[in-house]
């Protein structure tokens, strides 16, 4: 089992250049940004200096980068808010920033149609009335919206119109 080597530390110009990289690569949150190069600075100086040049310049903001992460995850994936709102808490984006970026993103959108259009993509060839009789595909796609960021009350309400076997989990409708 061959060990792998250590990546050589870098100093202004290359984490400078290993940065842009990085970001030209993806995006990412401060945070992850930080802890990327961090690995790779020759000291915590070089790291100071390379982080306050790229807010200089720009590419650490986080309010613009949880805004575009929010509106792609709507738009590409169908998430729900809550699920963007994890992902971008997992970024370690500050609360506030990633709040104010989901209510944006999600403003026009109605939820019960990305629930629709969610079930229409995941369960593509199906028949969704036959299919979600069962009470395991029911059970199935429940758990797959939720962890999708949908509400539960309102994935209830939608899986009522393709069963009446949805009724029968009232009890859980109020939670979050």
């Amino acid at each position: 089992m061959a060990l792998r080597a250590q990546p050589r530390k870098l100093d202004e110009d290359g984490l400078w250049s290993y940065a842009l990289r990085a970001l030209g690569q993806r995006a990412h949150s401060a945070y992850e940004l930080k802890q990327k190069l961090a690995a790779r600075a020759q000291s915590p100086i070089v790291l100071n200096a390379t982080l306050a040049k790229l807010r200089e310049y720009g590419f650490t903001d986080d309010r613009k980068f949880s805004e575009t992460l929010a509106s792609a995850r709507l738009r590409n994936q169908g998430f729900g808010r809550s699920r963007v709102l994890r992902e971008l808490r997992a970024k370690r984006v500050s609360s506030s920033i990633a709040e104010r970026a989901v209510e944006t993103a999600f403003a026009g959108a109605d939820e019960q149609d990305l629930i629709h259009q969610f079930l229409a993509r995941k369960y593509r060839g199906k028949n969704l009335k036959q299919y979600l009789a069962e009470d395991k595909n029911l059970a199935g796609a429940y758990r797959r919206l939720r962890a999708a960021g949908f509400n539960g009350a309102r994935v209830l309400a939608v899986l009522k119109q393709y069963t009446a076997k949805a009724d029968d989990w009232d009890g859980i409708e109020g939670e979050e």
